[in-house]
């Protein structure tokens, strides 16, 4: 258990952006996001969140709507990034090497970047045959904060995301999933927290994608105990919210779950 005294952590300012996407229309979503940022960013942020395939929807068109990472939506966020002096992530359709992936983009102001490849690829879509799993945990960090990386689907998988000798304060979710499922993510993203005592946070989409499938946001954040900092349920909404690292260590502290944790590795 990593040791959770002398810690002198700042809080963390984050935007969740709960937002409509149009189906398979990169240019209009990269245009309509400047634009809502542009409007709703009204104060300094750290991070600004965006959800699963923020440029295309949730869509199994991989060879056709596949970019390189020196592609628009990678430019575009690493402008807006420096635009609004903040990371900015969300996940989009790279191709590389003849395959496919569903890839989480960590975009410093600075133009660097570190990626998460969605480990856990929803078959009951198909999503297993026309992309490529990742292999690896990421874990990046943002002012002292140690930020474990997911996609959607991998919120189902408690292994993949254990919090093993406190590796990780946020659990960070990008998603597009459908409302006919939604307890299971308010259920799943509330448990994440709990077992982990870490922040989750959670950023879905809203609207109908192409396949008329119905998503109604429940973006949300949930604090170590259990308790929810945000929560908002359709519509879209961009919010700026602020983490307190000494509220989740009291917590840690006080009930010292992880240190009894089971250990494990995973192997494929």
């Amino acid at each position: 258990m990593e040791n959770l005294d002398n810690q002198n952590v700042p809080n963390l300012k984050i935007t969740i952006y709960q937002a409509y996407l149009f189906w398979e229309n990169t240019d209009k979503n990269l245009q309509n996001m400047s634009l809502r940022l542009n409007m709703g960013i009204k104060e300094k942020t750290d991070l600004i969140i965006l959800p699963e395939m923020f440029n295309t929807g949730f869509s199994m068109n991989a060879a056709q709507l596949a970019e390189t990472m020196d592609g628009k939506t990678v430019t575009w966020m690493r402008d807006t990034a420096a635009k609004y002096d903040c990371v900015v992530t969300g996940s989009l359709i790279i191709g590389e090497n003849g395959k496919f992936y569903n890839r989480m983009v960590w975009m410093r102001p600075d133009g660097t970047y570190t990626h998460y490849d969605k480990r856990h690829l929803f078959a009951m879509g198909d999503e297993n045959r026309h992309y490529t799993a990742g292999r690896d945990q990421v874990t990046v960090t943002l002012k002292g904060w140690k930020i474990r990386l997911a996609i959607c689907y991998d919120l189902r998988f408690p292994a993949w995301n254990r919090n093993i000798n406190g590796e990780y304060d946020i659990l960070l979710l990008v998603a597009n999933w459908p409302d006919r499922r939604s307890m299971h993510w308010r259920s799943l993203i509330q448990a994440r927290a709990i077992e982990n005592q870490s922040y989750v946070i959670g950023v879905n989409r809203v609207g109908h994608d192409g396949n008329q499938v119905y998503h109604s946001g429940h973006s949300m954040c949930i604090d170590a105990y259990g308790n929810t900092v945000y929560y908002k349920p359709e519509d879209e909404d961009m919010y700026t919210l602020t983490l307190n690292y000494e509220e989740m260590v009291k917590i840690r502290r006080q009930f010292p779950f992880l240190a009894d944790a089971d250990r494990f590795e995973i192997t494929e």
